[in-house]
């Protein structure tokens, strides 16, 4: 079947793959990061090390 489809078949395929694995680990990774950084946002906000908000005037 592969043949069926060209030469590179094979090679095509598995690059396909091979971003979406590079792609899903990039995803996960963000979803991990989000997590450990609103744990340390909400450790420092108990703490009492609050948000600043920015005040232009």
């Amino acid at each position: 079947m592969m043949d069926a489809l060209g030469p590179h078949t094979g090679f095509i395929l598995a690059a396909y793959l091979a971003a979406a694995v590079i792609l899903s680990g990039l995803a996960a990774a963000i979803l991990l990061d989000r997590r450990a950084q609103r744990r340390a946002l909400a450790a420092l906000e108990e703490r009492g090390a609050g948000r600043r908000g920015g005040s232009t005037s």
